[in-house]
C-alpha cells in the first residue's frame, strides 16, 4: 500500500529464507569438490572433502561357501570325452545307412559306410582334440617334480615320451593326409591356427606398464596420438609370441587376483580400487579370449571338417550336421565357461565393481539448482551426488562410486559384475535352451541317428545343467542372507 512498510523483496526473501552453502558444508570447499549454483560459478574457496560431510556407506559383501569344482586334469578329460562322442555323432550323421535293408544289398550290411571314412583324419582330429588334455597332464607331472632324482628321471622320461608319441602320430597323419587328398583340403587342417595368431600378434592390449597413469593431466589428443605411436599398437614378435604361448601352457595355472577390502580412510583408495579393476579387466578379458577360441576351435574340429573332407558322391543332412555344429559350439563354450569362471572368481569381480560404482550420465539443464561438484580422483563419492567431467553432468549411482563418469570400460564393468549370479543366470538360460531344444527335437525324430545323436548328446548337457543349477541354488541362497545378521556381512575394511 502507498506508504505503508515495504516487504522484504524476491531477492532478500530467498537469501534470508534459504541458509548459506557455507552454514551446509563448512566456510571452505577444497579436495577439488567446490559447489557449483546455477551459472556453474563455484562458491566458497577450499572446504573439508567430501568424504568429511558425507561418509559413504560401507560396501557389505556376503560369504558364499566354497562349492567343488573340478580339478584341471577331470575337466580336460570330460570335455575330451564330450568332444569324441560329439566326433562320433558327427560321423553317423554323414556315413549312416539303411541297414536294415536286405543284405543283398551291399551298403547295407553295415551300419555305417566304413569303406568310406578317412581313418588318418579321424586320428588327427582325434590328436587335435588332446591337445589340452596332454598339456594339462604334463604340466601336472612338471608340478609334482619333487622327491629323489630318479623320480625326477622317470618324470622327464614320460614326458618326453608323451609330446613324442602325439607329435609321431600327427606327423604321420598329415603326410597320409598329403598324399590322399588336394591342397585346397589340406588347409582346413590348419586354418584355425591362421586365425589364432594374427588375433594374438596384433592384439591391442597392453600389459601393465603400457597403461597411462591416472594423474596424467595431457590432453586427450595428445594422449591419442602418443599412444598411436607406440610399439603398443605394432605387431608382436612371432617367437616371442610362441615363446610365451609355451611358457603359459607349461607353467603353474595362472596367477588369480585378489581382491581386499579397502579402508575408507586411507587417501590412496580411489587409485587402488581403479588399478584393481584394470587388472581383472585384463584376466577376464584374457579368459573370454581362451573360451572363445578354445570352443570354436573344438567345434571346427569336430562338426566342420568331417563335412570338408566328404566326396562329391556322398550326400549327407546338411541342416543336422550345421545344427550338431551350433550345439557343439554352444555346449564347449558353457562347459569353458562354467570352468574358467568359476563362483569365486565372479564374486571376486562383484565385490570389486561394488567399489568401483557406476556414473549416470544426465541431460544438459538437469538438476540445475541442486549442488554440483567438480569431480577429483582421490574422493570417494556417495550415492547421489552430481558431479561435473568433461563439460558433462553424472550422478552418483553406486553407494561406493570411484569409477571415471567418462570411461566407458568402467560402466560395462559395473553393468556385468555388480550383479553377481548375472553370467551364471545366463549360463543357465543359454543350457537349459538347449536342452529344451533337443528334448523337443528327440520327440520328433523319425530317423535312427537323429534319435542316437540326441540321447548321446543329452547324457553329456543333464551332467553341465546339473552343476550349474546346483550352485545357482547355493549362491542364491548365500547372496539372499540378510548381511547384517550372524557377522555374514563383511565391511570393506
Amino acid at each position: 500500500m502507498p506508504g505503508g512498510r515495504r516487504g522484504p523483496s524476491r531477492q532478500q526473501l530467498s537469501r534470508s529464507a534459504l541458509p548459506s552453502l557455507q552454514t551446509l558444508v563448512g566456510n571452505n570447499l577444497g579436495n577439488g569438490t567446490g559447489l557449483r549454483n546455477r551459472n556453474s560459478n563455484s562458491v566458497g574457496l577450499s572446504a573439508p572433502p567430501l568424504t568429511a560431510l558425507i561418509t559413504p556407506e560401507p560396501v557389505r559383501h556376503s560369504r558364499i561357501p566354497e562349492l567343488p569344482l573340478d580339478s584341471s586334469l577331470l575337466f580336460e578329460f570330460l570335455l575330451f570325452l564330450y568332444l569324441l562322442v560329439a566326433l562320433f555323432v558327427q560321423y553317423i550323421n554323414i556315413y549312416r545307412t539303411v541297414w536294415w535293408y536286405p543284405y543283398s544289398h551291399p551298403a547295407a550290411s553295415t551300419s555305417l559306410n566304413f569303406h568310406l571314412m578317412d581313418y588318418h583324419l579321424a586320428i588327427f582330429i582325434t590328436v587335435m582334440l588332446a591337445r589340452r588334455l596332454v598339456w594339462t597332464i604334463v604340466s601336472e607331472v612338471s608340478q609334482s617334480g619333487g622327491g629323489s632324482l630318479l623320480r625326477y628321471v622317470v618324470l622327464i622320461a614320460a614326458r618326453l615320451s608323451l609330446l613324442t608319441m602325439c607329435g609321431w602320430v600327427l606327423c604321420w597323419t598329415l603326410v597320409n593326409l598329403c598324399k590322399n587328398h588336394s591342397v585346397l583340403n589340406l588347409l582346413f587342417l590348419g586354418y584355425p591356427f591362421g586365425v589364432y595368431v594374427p588375433l594374438c600378434c596384433f592384439h591391442q592390449e597392453g600389459g601393465k606398464g603400457q597403461t597411462a597413469p591416472v594423474d596424467c593431466d595431457y590432453p586427450a589428443d595428445h594422449q591419442q596420438a602418443e599412444l598411436a605411436e607406440t610399439p603398443f599398437f605394432r605387431p608382436r614378435d612371432f617367437f616371442f609370441l610362441l615363446r610365451e604361448n609355451l611358457r603359459e601352457q607349461f607353467s603353474s595355472p595362472p596367477h588369480m587376483p585378489i581382491h581386499t577390502c579397502p579402508p575408507h580412510t586411507h587417501s590412496h583408495t580411489p587409485e587402488l580400487i581403479r588399478a584393481e579393476v584394470e587388472e581383472l579387466k585384463s584376466d577376464f578379458n584374457r579368459r573370454i579370449k581362451e573360451v572363445l577360441f578354445n570352443s570354436l576351435f573344438s567345434a571346427y574340429y569336430v562338426a566342420f571338417l568331417p563335412l570338408c573332407f566328404v566326396k562329391s558322391t556322398q550326400y549327407y543332412d546338411m541342416r543336422w550336421s550345421c545344427e550338431h555344429l551350433i550345439m557343439v559350439w554352444i555346449n564347449a563354450f558353457v562347459m569353458l565357461m562354467s570352468q574358467l569362471l568359476p563362483p569365486s572368481y565372479c564374486d571376486l569381480l562383484h565385490r570389486s565393481a561394488a567399489h568401483l560404482g557406476r556414473w549416470q550420465k544426465l541431460e544438459h539443464g538437469s538438476y540445475s539448482n541442486a549442488p554440483q561438484h567438480v569431480w577429483s580422483e582421490s574422493t570417494i563419492w556417495p550415492q547421489g551426488v552430481l558431479v561435473r567431467h568433461s563439460r558433462c553432468l553424472y550422478k552418483a549411482v553406486g553407494s561406493y562410486n570411484v569409477a571415471l563418469p567418462s570411461d566407458v570400460s568402467h560402466a560395462r564393468f559395473y553393468f556385468l559384475f555388480h550383479k553377481p549370479l548375472r553370467i551364471l543366470n545366463l549360463l543357465i538360460w543359454i543350457e537349459s535352451s538347449v536342452v529344451l531344444y533337443q528334448l523337443y527335437s528327440l520327440l520328433r525324430s523319425e530317423r535312427w541317428n537323429h534319435t542316437l545323436s540326441l540321447g548321446l548328446i543329452l547324457c553329456c548337457n543333464y551332467y553341465v545343467l546339473f552343476k550349474l543349477l546346483r550352485d545357482r541354488i547355493v549362491l542364491g541362497k548365500a547372496y539372499s542372507y540378510p548381511l547384517s545378521s550372524n557377522g555374514l556381512g563383511l565391511k570393506s575394511q
